[in-house]
């Protein structure tokens, strides 16, 4: 897949990490809420070190977990994008989405906004190819997503993208007896994705993505 460096919707840009992302990614990292269905949250250390491998993605696989911008304002609000995913889980070997967004930003739509961007660099990374499926021979043909079972959240923006509840199983980092050990993985394939965009078209998804390489 072309290594997308910065995808452009109606209200976000996705677009690789700037140092000043560190402070707010930091400062949403240790807000227990956004971390609720995480291990724990992370110290600013921590925080810094994750930045800089989601952003290193782009250069290991061509892609990864972009940076968010709100447009009106030029805030970083979270991430959104691709990335393996973990060993010893379902579907492991393959790629999984994922996203994060600062509280102060939730319930706005942008973590499907940004979600359906990411779809569509990852099953059509040719702009020219949403309309044509065959004409983007180097476009994944399945993406995963996982949370805790009881992300309810999370699981709800899945949904919405089409994604299918295909396993259950027990989070291998995740210790026993914790209420976040218990997991489900969410499939959508490429033909799935093709056929969910020509008949969801809305205000906050796009039909087509700005994408520039």
């Amino acid at each position: 897949m072309a290594a997308l460096q910065r995808i452009e919707t109606p209200r976000l840009i996705l677009r690789r990490w700037l140092r000043s992302d560190r402070e707010p990614f930091a400062a949403m990292n240790a807000d227990p809420e956004v971390m609720r269905y995480f291990p724990a949250a992370l110290d600013r250390s921590t925080s810094d070190g994750l930045a800089d491998r989601l952003d290193a993605g782009f250069d290991l696989h061509g892609h990864g977990r972009w940076a968010l911008e709100r447009r009106d304002t030029g805030e970083f609000i979270g991430f959104t994008g691709l990335g393996p995913m973990p060993p010893d889980v379902p579907g492991s070997g393959g790629m999984e989405i994922g996203w994060r967004v600062a509280r102060a930003h939730w319930r706005q739509g942008f973590a499907i906004e940004a979600a359906t961007a990411a779809l569509d660099a990852a099953f059509a990374p040719d702009a020219a190819s949403a309309s044509d499926p065959d004409a983007a021979p180097a476009a994944l043909q399945e993406v995963n997503s996982i949370t805790a079972v009881i992300n309810e959240p999370s699981r709800a923006v899945m949904r919405r993208l089409g994604m299918r509840h295909i396993d259950d199983f027990a989070h291998p980092v995740v210790p026993d007896g914790s209420p976040i050990r218990a997991h489900v993985r969410y499939v959508l394939t490429r033909d799935e994705w093709m056929r969910w965009r020509v008949r969801t078209p809305r205000s906050d998804v796009p039909p087509r993505v700005r994408a520039r390489g």
